[in-house]
């Protein structure tokens, strides 16, 4: 999720298209929050860590 959030990003900067960027930006943010959470040991989604 974190890649293709920052894929969508630079996608989204270098085009000029602002729902991309926007897309991108949602996605990172949501995929760091996961990847956080899951690596403090809370369960995500019913699993110990998430990749």
């Amino acid at each position: 999720m974190i890649a293709v959030g920052l894929i969508l990003l630079l996608i989204g900067l270098l085009t000029g298209i602002s729902i991309l960027w926007t897309l991108g930006v949602i996605l990172l943010v949501v995929g760091a929050a996961l990847w956080l959470m899951g690596s403090v040991g809370h369960a995500v989604g019913g699993r110990r860590h998430y990749w």
